[in-house]
């Protein structure tokens, strides 16, 4: 054994209190660390000949990097819908990684905590039991799971068989949406279906849903003609819901494929007060859900939830590897998603649930939620801000009080003031046309106080930018 690797090893124990220590520290300041900071050129790094061992790496790390470490996870990152990472699902993450089991051997308890995960996550989102679930790498890999699986339900309308013969043998590819996210297009990209496939419908008047009236015109100009519809279940800007009982009543008169893109809408389902936003989606044939939004577990992990598992089979098997089992006969994740190689992404969200339980993620997203409208609230009060759209869940949507021919130009010198000072992350967006700012608030830590700072950051940087304004027009 090499000696840097013997010296590790007898020193493993020591090691690991070191980085618990380390990891101890950063989060014990989290809540005031900022959320940005400028980045300076890091000079080219050399790969060293001799190891400097893992204690001297760790130290190597903080030297080079530490100071620069952000609050991502912290209780004012509202960009990208980005939840934190929960205590229990640290733990759990960090057992991952130690015992590193491969959750598609059948013979470990690995499998085993990968179906409980699930089959707890099928709970908490009151889903029938016939939905079968796989982790994946996010929403992003989940979408373009869902829609494989929908691709290969097209050919077999068609009497083709995809997985086969590939994309280039549908006849007929139709595919629509009103607001998908972007994620949709870089899945029919990889799919071999292209971005052009996909037909958007007009949106409900100040609305980011569907008008399902355009749906039901395209249905009839369009007779007997299989198609996808993805359905949106909380859109990134407004976190707008598709009509899903609507859509599930279309489903039994049309046929079609329902993909929910519920990447974090879905947590509506743990709430008695939203839950009915979600009135419907028992009739998708495949769901998005993420979990490193609202379950607030560790990058990278996702769920596909779908009914028609010998359709996702015939796209993600295996064939021909013995040494990965009969794809038929026996039942193994690695042939209903695309990785083979999987870390047990499992393990975090199973800690998390079991350490907080439905009540849990109940308050927090019910927390959130009302955060997130007393931050639009204060904002419009401010004076310097409007809503573009009512804060319906966890996503404020909003610009400045600025004339709409320097709009882009002042959210452009706010947004840079933002990151500068680095006490919450906000992201830029375009809504209808407008130039906005997007915050979303998903983390388990944001309270009260965290709106309180954030109100005042954001008035001091738009009055200061308006202030400016004023003089340079003066001039």
């Amino acid at each position: 054994m090499n000696a840097s690797f013997r010296h590790d090893l007898l020193q493993f124990s020591e090691l690991l209190q070191q980085t618990a220590d380390y990891a101890g520290d950063f989060l014990s300041h989290l809540h005031e660390e900022k959320v940005s900071k400028a980045m300076p050129s890091f000079p080219a790094a050399a790969l060293p000949e001799k190891g400097m061992g893992a204690a001297a790496a760790l130290e190597a790390f903080d030297n080079r990097f530490g100071d620069h470490l952000v609050a991502n996870a912290g209780p004012r990152y509202f960009g990208f819908v980005t939840g934190g990472v929960t205590p229990a699902a640290l733990a759990g993450d960090w057992l991952a990684a130690t015992i590193d089991m491969n959750p598609a051997d059948r013979s470990a308890v690995s499998y085993h905590i990968e179906t409980e995960t699930i089959a707890l996550l099928r709970q908490l989102f009151g889903l029938p039991e016939d939905y079968l679930g796989c982790f994946v790498s996010g929403a992003t890999m989940s979408n373009f799971t869902g829609l494989a699986t929908a691709r290969q339900w097209l050919g077999a309308q068609q009497g083709v068989d995809v997985a086969a013969d590939g994309a280039a043998a549908l006849k007929a590819v139709h595919i629509l949406s009103a607001t998908p996210h972007s994620s949709v297009y870089k899945a029919l990209s990889m799919l071999g279906l292209g971005r052009n496939a996909l037909t958007l419908l007009p949106t409900l008047p100040d609305r980011e849903a569907a008008d399902l009236q355009a749906l039901k015109a395209w249905i009839a100009g369009h007779p007997d003609q299989p198609f996808i519809y993805i359905a949106s279940a909380g859109t990134v800007n407004t976190v707008d819901f598709d009509d899903l009982q609507e859509l599930a009543a279309l489903k039994k008169e049309h046929t079609f494929w329902l993909h929910i893109d519920a990447a974090f809408g879905g947590f509506a389902a743990v709430s008695p007060r939203y839950r009915h936003l979600l009135n419907g989606w028992e009739a998708a044939d495949s769901i998005t859900i993420d979990a490193h939004k609202w379950l607030n577990v560790p990058y990278d992990a996702a769920m596909i939830y779908t009914r028609h598992p010998q359709l996702q089979l015939a796209v993600f098997q295996n064939p021909g590897a013995a040494y990965l089992g009969d794809p038929a006969a026996n039942f193994n994740y690695i042939h209903y998603a695309p990785e083979n190689s999987r870390r047990l992404r499992s393990l975090p969200a199973w800690f998390s649930l079991q350490a907080y339980g439905a009540e849990g993620y109940r308050d927090m997203v019910e927390s959130n939620i009302r955060l997130a409208r007393q931050l639009g609230e204060r904002l419009v009060q401010s004076g310097h801000f409007r809503l573009l759209a009512p804060v319906r869940m966890c996503v404020v949507c909003f610009s400045l009080n600025q004339p709409a021919d320097r709009l882009q130009e002042h959210i452009h010198l706010f947004l840079q003031q933002l990151v500068k000072r680095g006490l919450v992350y906000l992201t830029p967006t375009v809504y209808k046309g407008t130039p906005a700012i997007r915050a979303a608030l998903v983390n388990w830590r944001t309270t009260d106080q965290d709106i309180d700072k954030v109100v005042h950051e954001l008035e001091t940087i738009a009055t200061a930018i308006s202030d400016l304004s004023a003089i340079i027009g003066n001039n």
